[in-house]
């Protein structure tokens, strides 16, 4: 069984923000494999389903961001997952271009309150991660303003794109497939990005 979490702040003045990006993937996987993500565990929102023939929890812990390892630490241990096996964590980083994705195996928090929070809780930093970008802050902002804000139209037609590759992401992991999934999808990153400098040079 896989435990796949989405990261978020609950409550509407946080819907649609760039730090949900993990509760819209989660949504996305929810409507393409028609699971209701409506029963209260452990602090969180879950909902249970199938795909790729694995049984998964779906979840959106409701504890706000910087406390996601408290629900998390209490879904592994009811449902007895292997964290660093059949645990997929989906976040916002704003390292990535919108819509891009990043998987990794394991590695530091990056700043990010959500995943500082499921390591300490966990005792580890190796458990399944997708990573959703969206955008890079710009100067002269708050960073915490600006995880808090919304996508501009042009930006939310990117994300829903990077929603749907990380539901190919998720079939792909939850099937083993998992240094595949890191190879398509984070050689896309490093394509666009080296794309990106090219045209700037052009420029």
């Amino acid at each position: 069984m896989f435990i796949i979490a989405g990261l978020g702040n609950p409550g509407l003045p946080y819907e649609g923000t760039r730090h949900n990006v993990g509760f819209d993937v989660i949504d996305a996987i929810a409507d393409e494999y028609n699971i209701s993500v409506d029963y209260r565990k452990n602090r969180a929102l879950i909902g249970k389903g199938i795909i790729e023939g694995q049984k998964v929890i779906l979840a959106k812990p409701q504890t706000y961001m910087n406390l996601s390892g408290e629900s998390i630490r209490g879904l592994a241990d009811y449902y007895k997952i292997d964290e660093e096996a059949e645990l997929i964590v989906i976040y916002d980083d704003v390292s990535l271009d919108v819509g891009q994705l990043r998987i990794r195996k394991k590695g530091s928090a990056g700043g990010h309150n959500g995943i500082k929070s499921i390591i300490s809780h966990l005792g580890t930093d190796v458990f399944l991660r997708i990573k959703v970008g969206v955008g890079e802050k710009p100067k002269k902002y708050d960073l915490a303003d600006y995880v808090l804000g919304h996508f501009s139209k042009e930006e939310r037609q990117q994300m829903e794109e990077g929603y749907h590759c990380a539901v190919k992401a998720v079939e792909m992991m939850v099937s083993g497939e998992i240094e595949a999934a890191m190879n398509e999808f984070n050689r896309k990153a490093k394509k666009d990005a080296a794309r990106s400098g090219e045209e700037t040079k052009r420029s």
